[in-house]
């Protein structure tokens, strides 16, 4: 679990009991083709799911079949944590490529919060961090255009991915289709070819199959009023 202790210790420090707790907690583990259900909305989980490896989103569906894609999760990240607390699952989690994914029992997950209080204010650390990330999408949507949606996309995924040393800040892969950036952004695929094309044109981005490559995050980042104070990177006892 790499990526998952590298997530909390770009925050904090973990002790050695917490590191043997982890790895307890992320022993059992499955595998997700692409394009599967890792959670199904309306369902009751007994287990909350952590990203091995593989890409993952948030999808709610409307009734008509339409859908919207409420996050993207990454290595290190809890898809559901809160499902311990909601009796129901209002959303499915997708796999977006072939996933691993550790099914951490509700059970052990109690236990932690009743005796590891510090651990557990990591794990309520990044349910609020999945919150802010949530409310910057929200933002974003309702008031930036389609070119500076992809931008702040783009540079939150870049530092993300920088994060779980999948990415040196610049470069990372990034296995969305534009009809899937789109359900994420509210986007029509036209809208999202044209803002894309704007990016490649002002020399921001390549995109190469999932190969991204921003070729200046600077310029990118004031393009699209991308500041990271959400991602909570400091380093700091919680």
């Amino acid at each position: 679990m790499d990526e998952f202790v590298l997530n909390l210790t770009q925050r904090d420090a973990l002790s050695t009991l917490e590191r043997g707790l982890i790895a307890e907690m992320t022993a059992k583990r499955r595998t997700f083709d692409a394009k599967t259900d890792i959670v199904k909305q309306g369902s009751s989980p007994t287990h909350s799911c952590l990203m091995v490896s593989g890409y993952s989103a948030r999808v709610n569906l409307v009734a008509d079949g339409r859908r919207r894609i409420t996050a993207v999760h990454v290595p290190g990240d809890f898809v559901d944590l809160h499902s311990l607390l909601l009796s129901r699952m209002d959303h499915s989690v997708t796999a977006l490529n072939s996933c691993e994914v550790a099914l951490v029992p509700h059970n052990l997950l109690r236990q932690v919060t009743e005796n590891h209080g510090h651990l557990s204010r990591l794990l309520w650390m990044l349910t609020a961090i999945d919150a802010a990330i949530y409310r910057q999408w929200l933002v974003a949507s309702g008031r930036l255009s389609s070119v500076e949606q992809l931008g702040h996309f783009l540079c939150e995924m870049a530092l993300r991915l920088r994060v779980i040393d999948k990415s040196d800040g610049k470069a990372f892969r990034l296995p969305m289709s534009q009809a899937e950036l789109g359900d994420a952004m509210g986007l029509s695929v036209v809208h999202v070819n044209r803002g894309l094309q704007q990016l490649r044109r002002a020399n921001l981005i390549t995109w190469r199959g999932d190969a991204v490559q921003i070729l200046n995050f600077a310029a990118l980042q004031q393009l699209s009023g991308f500041d990271p104070t959400y991602l909570d990177l400091e380093r700091r006892e919680r």
